[in-house]
């Protein structure tokens, strides 16, 4: 497999979807549709937005995950529903307790509208001791820290400046291409 560093694979900080930390779930929303217009022509597709400090520094990220359980509805009642799991319920009986509850509680609209208006540092990931890699780490390196943490990026560190990010859908290509590479080198097709 090519001996590629994390720098190698990495999206700019730059070239990455960020609002300032006073931003609202909307703004946040709006910057990540702007990033991924922008750069549809470039390898990237933006799936999060960094949270960026009054000093440009990133506190947090927002993932789409993130986005749509901002959306969810805060509810002590839905909140018990989601339990029923540990009970032995299927996954089917408590979409249908959930749907039925959802049915007599507040409009969806209103809460997409209360969320939009919420603070992105409400909803935000503040990233872990094991969510950074430093840029001239192999390749290595950073498919176990991906692997080993369960994460989907890690923040790529020059020193202690955040520089870009490594996603794993970028490691993932690496590690394909360079195992087609090797396999047709020793004559084999896959």
């Amino acid at each position: 497999m090519k001996n590629y560093l994390v720098k190698d694979l990495m999206v700019p900080i730059s070239e990455y979807a960020t609002v300032p930390e006073e931003a609202t779930l909307f703004e946040a929303v709006l910057a990540l549709e702007e990033a991924q217009e922008q750069f549809q022509q470039n390898r990237y597709s933006h799936r999060a937005v960094l949270i960026l400090d009054k000093n440009k520094k990133v506190i947090g990220k927002l993932s789409q995950m993130d986005f749509l359980t901002a959306l969810e509805p805060k509810d002590a009642n839905l909140d018990q529903i989601r339990k029923f799991t540990q009970f032995g319920f299927s996954r089917k009986a408590i979409a249908l307790q959930q749907e039925e509850h959802l049915e007599t509680s507040q409009s969806i609209l209103d809460v997409y509208s209360k969320a939009a208006s919420m603070n992105v540092t409400h909803f935000m990931q503040r990233p872990t001791e094991g969510e950074y890699v430093d840029e001239n780490a192999s390749l290595d390196v950073a498919l176990h820290q991906l692997t080993a943490g369960g994460n989907l990026s890690l923040l790529v560190t020059r020193k202690s400046e955040i520089v870009g990010i490594l996603r794993l859908a970028d490691v993932f290509a690496a590690v394909y291409h360079s195992m087609k590479e090797s396999q047709n080198a020793n004559g084999e097709t896959g």
